[in-house]
């Protein structure tokens, strides 16, 4: 390779064209040789892996923390003293927050990077090559969405749905998979994810319901909110990421994706539905959180307020479409979101208190993931390339298992020897996978993050999984068979 001028920093990683073309002895072959000549890109990878193994531990080290508070407790209670918060387990639980892990492991890749590549190696890639638009998209879009106006919009809407089949429990769950996940077409997925979460944890999670249930309900709304943006081209990350360089618009997506995912939603929530019907039946009629305080605790947005003015909701969609439509130009939508945070302090009458909390920590989970994920096109790349179309997208469901499918689909536009056929079964396989994982798809830490104090304080991977893997098999069908 030329070497680059004094003073000038390399491109890092390297683009896909500055490696030689694949190995003829295969691609095991290839990926060493890619490793021979930047062998950082191994070490990348073992970070990336080890932050989500992390990922699946962090239930674990959660319940670890909560055993240490205990103890040091009952210790303390022994010798007469107060209890107080543990270090050790402050310190555990912080370890054991999802969203902070991938964070963590970014602190781990900048000091390797540092060590092995410099520092002007570590600015350029963290402040030049990393885009953040996404991550901080999905804070705004989610604290516009978690908002009282555009809460109360959704569950109007969703209500007259409810209604029909008579109020209950039941039928709010079905409104809710449904019809919430098909709105991420429209309002984009991450705004969907957070107005069915918050939905959830008002008339279902709070009530009696088994982990059996709770797990199949949060894997059900994550392959339905992963497979329900493809209605439209603008929506979903992973199609966003190729609707320009191949072409896809509006009528392409409905005819290709569209009909198929309604199908695979409404069949994945009914065999749901009919699985858990007696436990769904025994719920009887669904009682708002705030109405009664379900479980002792009020959550309901609505205690204290006055009903919201319809200019005032109509202002806050006005400012959901200035993001939406400016979702690729962070200057544009913060400059809105700023804007916002004014009007919604000068109509406080008409709104509850805006956590923004819980789009921080999801916003820096996403900063955390597009930053390995980064770093992993030398070994992707590769590997979509080597595939047929058939495994392409079985493919593409495990790669985006342990990487957000937005990525996997964004490095399939970097391969020029894909097909219709391939392009269609690449991003076919990635939004099926999205459920399968917290970090499969985008919105899902939304969702986590939402509805984590519902199992425990952390969702157990394996749980998810289990909770997921009927609707991917629907999907499977509905995108392979159909």
């Amino acid at each position: 390779m030329i070497a680059p001028p004094s003073g000038v920093v390399p491109a890092f990683p390297p683009p896909l064209s500055a490696y030689p073309p694949p190995s003829p002895d295969g691609l095991f072959a290839t990926l060493a040789q890619r490793v021979e000549q930047v062998p950082f890109n191994l070490i990348a990878t073992v970070i990336f892996v080890l932050a989500i193994v992390h990922t699946f531990l962090a239930k674990r080290v959660t319940d670890l923390a909560h055993d240490v508070q205990h103890r040091d407790d009952e210790r303390r209670v022994a010798a007469g003293r107060q209890p107080r918060p543990s270090v050790r387990a402050e310190l555990l639980h912080f370890l054991g927050e999802v969203e902070v892990i991938f964070g963590l492991w970014a602190l781990v890749l900048a000091v390797t990077m540092l060590a092995f590549r410099g520092w002007d190696t570590v600015v350029q890639y963290f402040d030049g090559t990393v885009n953040y638009t996404e991550p901080l998209f999905v804070v705004v879009i989610m604290a516009l969405a978690s908002t009282r106006p555009i809460l109360t919009l959704a569950e109007s809407m969703l209500e007259r749905v409810a209604r029909l089949g008579g109020g209950t429990a039941a039928a709010w769950w079905v409104a809710i998979l449904v019809i919430g996940p098909l709105l991420g077409s429209f309002i984009t997925e991450p705004a969907a994810m957070t107005i069915c979460a918050l939905l959830l944890a008002r008339y279902f999670f709070p009530q009696a319901v088994s982990e059996r249930l709770k797990y199949g309900t949060l894997g059900l709304l994550f392959v339905n909110v992963s497979i329900g943006g493809t209605l439209t081209h603008f929506a979903a990350p992973p199609v966003l990421m190729v609707a320009r360089p191949w072409d896809w618009d509006l009528a392409f997506m409905l005819q290709h994706f569209g009909w198929k995912a309604v199908l695979a939603v409404v069949v994945s929530t009914a065999i749901y539905r009919v699985v858990f019907h007696r436990e769904l039946a025994a719920l009887g009629r669904a009682v708002k959180v705030g109405d009664h305080a379900a479980n002792g605790v009020d959550t309901s947005p609505e205690v204290g307020s006055v009903p919201v003015a319809p200019w005032v909701t109509a202002v806050h969609v006005a400012f959901m479409a200035w993001t939406v439509l400016n979702a690729h130009h962070p200057a544009l939508f913060l400059g809105g979101f700023l804007f916002f945070l004014g009007f919604a302090k000068a109509t406080m009458e008409f709104q509850s208190p805006i956590d923004l909390k819980p789009p921080l920590l999801v916003g820096f989970f996403l900063a955390g993931l597009v930053i390995h994920g980064g770093l992993q096109a030398w070994w992707i790349a590769p590997v979509l390339a080597s595939l047929s179309a058939s495994a392409l997208f079985y493919g593409s469901i495990v790669l985006t298992a342990f990487n957000d499918n937005a990525l996997v689909t964004y490095l399939a536009t970097l391969v020029p020897s894909l097909d219709e056929g391939m392009r269609y079964a690449v991003v076919a396989g990635a939004v099926t996978g999205g459920g399968l994982t917290v970090i499969a798809n985008a919105p899902n830490p939304a969702g986590q993050a939402l509805l984590s104090r519902f199992f425990g304080g952390a969702v157990s991977p394996l749980g998810l999984f289990l909770g997921a893997i009927v609707p991917t098999l629907i999907a499977i069908a509905a995108f392979q068979l159909l």
